[in-house]
């Protein structure tokens, strides 16, 4: 009886100890909600041709670094399984091969020339801004502000963190935060963009580093000052897609946002007309004489 108990006592005591790791598990893949979670850890599609060629490459390096993983891991658990010393295995006494040297040595090199291959591809293909743009977009990042002025259409206007996220912050109460949506995300002016068009953006700084960034549109660029940068992007589906500067660049870097909305053709062109009669009219009225 003392030999069944003891042995129920160290069954017992073994589930208590391995315990904590299996509902750790059963909460990470038990529930659809925990696996839908998960797929949130990889990155995701974007709504521009570039965004979508460099998720399609991430998924290729991605899968290769998982079986050169399995490979290497896979060999050593192997080795150490079958290998250890209570099986009777002895060390082997050799020197080294230069043939195992040199396969060691060419097989990483295939692989990153073959990694390298489709990445020089994206790279080229995400710095062509050879051919021409149908929108040229200037960008001017200020502390803490966004200047778009639309070369070749007479625009030009700032754009702020949009007042209401700009009173909840200051309040900093989870009330006031709770009330506005995409908090610290939202502007009171958005860049409109028309869709499937090759829009041309132009980016420099007024004062110090900033960097115009929405990960939809699969890129990020700095904005230097004295200098000018150059990014292209062809949204291919409507909507609003928000961003932010991702170069620290002072005190209120954190309340700097981006948001880009992608409408159609008519839309952007009856936006583009209210924009240009806004600016004619205000042209107007600074000739105007002003009685007392």
């Amino acid at each position: 009886m003392t030999t069944n108990y003891d042995h129920r006592g160290t069954m017992m005591e073994k589930r208590s100890r391995h315990l904590p790791l299996l509902t750790l598990l059963s909460l990470l893949f038990g529930s659809p909600a925990a696996m839908a979670d998960w797929t949130t850890l990889n990155l995701t599609r974007g709504v521009t041709p570039i965004a979508n060629q460099v998720y399609d490459l991430h998924m290729i390096i991605l899968w290769v670094c998982i079986i050169i993983g399995i490979i290497v891991f896979g060999a050593m658990a192997w080795s150490i399984m079958h290998h250890r010393k209570s099986k009777g295995a002895q060390p082997a006494t050799f020197h080294e091969s230069t043939k195992l040297e040199i396969l060691w040595t060419l097989i990483p090199f295939v692989i990153l020339i073959a990694i390298a291959i489709p990445a020089t591809s994206t790279l080229l293909y995400m710095s062509d801004t050879s051919t021409d743009a149908e929108v040229t977009i200037k960008v001017t990042g200020h502390q803490w502000k966004w200047q778009y002025e639309y070369v070749d259409d007479g625009i030009n206007f700032i754009s702020n963190l949009h007042p209401d996220h700009n009173d909840a912050r200051q309040l900093g109460s989870g009330v006031e935060v709770a009330s506005v949506d995409n908090y610290l995300l939202d502007v009171d002016e958005a860049v409109v963009v028309p869709i499937n068009r090759k829009i041309r953006f132009l980016l420099t700084a007024s004062d110090v580093i900033h960097a115009w960034w929405v990960p939809e549109l699969g890129q990020k660029q700095d904005a230097i000052p004295g200098y000018i940068n150059e990014m292209w992007t062809k949204i291919e589906k409507e909507g609003t897609y928000r961003g932010q500067c991702a170069e620290l660049c002072g005190k209120d870097h954190g309340f700097m946002p981006v948001v880009v909305k992608a409408v159609t053709d008519e839309q952007y062109a009856s936006w583009k007309k209210g924009k240009q009669d806004e600016a004619a009219a205000a042209a107007a009225s600074s000739d105007r004489e002003w009685s007392q």
